[in-house]
């Protein structure tokens, strides 16, 4: 049966201590004989504006998205490189959120081929969206979007920079979808249907005090690498300082290339500075012939600096003790990138990070990548805190019941 976190008004079983029900969480192993029954049942009968599915790759995700548990909620989500339950990290689970109707409303997007991206129609979409859920709860005045996208799509640059134009001041993070360590087929979930190359943007709004936060624990190095070859459009680089990719970061690392993994890369990212800030350029595999295979960005020209780790542990203590600084939240949806399980699998932390994850009530999935507003990042954990509403909030009124959109980039329809 479905593990229940607690926020069900006093409910609880195995789960969090009871609060005030802003949000509701629920997971079953990925071989239960009908998980999404199992996940109804435990997400308990108050409405629901959205259900949100963290999917391990060894569920049935089609027969998953097909199923009717869930009634007429509309219900999306992703397959993981791992799941942040109610217990922590864990693998081989369903992990289901649920955002009750009496605190959101939600409009989920899909975005259904990367490839033919439009920016203009998506611009004008999220525009809609937005007007659409103000309409409708006009004593609402808290927002955010939640992002899943296909994680080997090699689009969430361009995607998370067209979204960042129609979004204006809603503040965006989500996480690329996974397929455990093996890196061979990652999907999205919307409205029954199961996808490759496409994605689903979740336009919330809330009477919620909500914060959308990132962090990461990497400290830049004096070493620098520049980039002499690379493949952009398959994110591969070829050549460092004009040797081969491989050889040269094992030789800077002062290791021997056939000892690269992927946990060596979790332990000795290489970053790039944007904007006065350091962000992540993950690398995700080596290839037989020496190349280097990233999970965002890279192009000729660019200036990569190693980083090495503070104490992740401490670090992420630190951190999401800022986040209850002014009072703890309810609940909180985390993109955690698959580069930090790895580095506290390797570290022996794997326990003291599920204790924290656990303590401060965090949910979500292991990704192969994150997004931030317009930027798509790595080795990052991008999130929303959820908070209860201010006690003098206003509440809206009559409400309309939401609707779906679907932006059909391939046949050129849209919502």
């Amino acid at each position: 049966m479905a593990k229940l976190m607690d926020s069900l008004a006093g409910r609880g079983a195995g789960g969090f201590p009871a609060r005030s029900g802003l949000v509701t969480v629920a997971s079953v192993s990925a071989q239960d004989p009908d998980p999404a029954a199992a996940l109804a049942a435990g997400l308990g009968p108050a409405p629901l504006a959205l259900v949100v599915l963290f999917a391990s790759p060894l569920a049935d995700i089609r027969a998953l998205a097909a199923s009717s548990a869930f009634g007429t909620v509309p219900v999306i989500g992703c397959t993981t490189a791992g799941e942040l339950s109610t217990e922590g990290y864990t693998e081989g689970e369903v992990v289901a959120v649920g955002l009750p109707a009496a605190h959101f409303a939600a409009d989920p997007i899909l975005i259904r081929d990367l490839s033919l991206l439009d920016p203009h129609e998506l611009i004008g979409t999220l525009i809609r969206s937005r007007q659409d859920l103000m309409r409708r709860n006009p004593g609402w005045d808290r927002e955010f979007a939640f992002l899943m996208v296909d994680g080997l799509s090699i689009r969430e640059d361009e995607l998370a920079s067209a979204l960042a134009s129609g979004l204006g001041p809603v503040p965006l993070f989500g996480g690329s979808a996974g397929d455990g360590t093996r890196f061979k087929e990652t999907f999205v979930i919307h409205g029954g249907e199961v996808m490759r190359n496409a994605a689903v943007l979740a336009m919330i709004r809330t009477d919620c005090r909500v914060k959308v936060f990132n962090l990461d624990h990497l400290v830049p190095t004096e070493t620098r690498m520049v980039v002499t070859e690379a493949d952009p459009a398959r994110r591969i680089v070829r050549r460092i300082n004009a040797e081969p990719a491989a050889q040269e970061y094992a030789r800077l690392l002062g290791k021997d290339p056939q000892q690269l993994t992927t946990f060596t890369f979790a332990a000795h990212p290489v970053v790039v500075r944007i904007g006065g800030k350091h962000h992540v350029r993950a690398i995700q595999q080596v290839c037989d012939n020496g190349d280097l295979v990233f999970f965002s960005a890279i192009d000729e020209g660019l200036v990569l600096t190693l980083a090495e780790p503070s104490d992740m542990v401490r670090h992420l203590e630190r951190e999401l003790a800022g986040l209850a600084q002014d009072g703890a939240p309810e609940a909180v949806i985390a993109c955690d990138c698959i580069l930090r399980r790895m580095e506290a699998m390797e570290k022996q932390k794997t326990g003291a990070i599920s204790s924290l994850l656990k303590e401060h009530r965090v949910v979500g999935f292991s990704t192969y990548g994150e997004q931030l507003n317009s930027m798509h990042v790595n080795q990052t954990m991008t999130g929303v805190a959820i908070y209860p509403p201010d006690p003098a909030a206003g509440r809206s009124g009559d409400r309309i019941e939401g609707r779906r959109l679907t932006l059909s980039l391939s046949d050129g329809g849209g919502g």
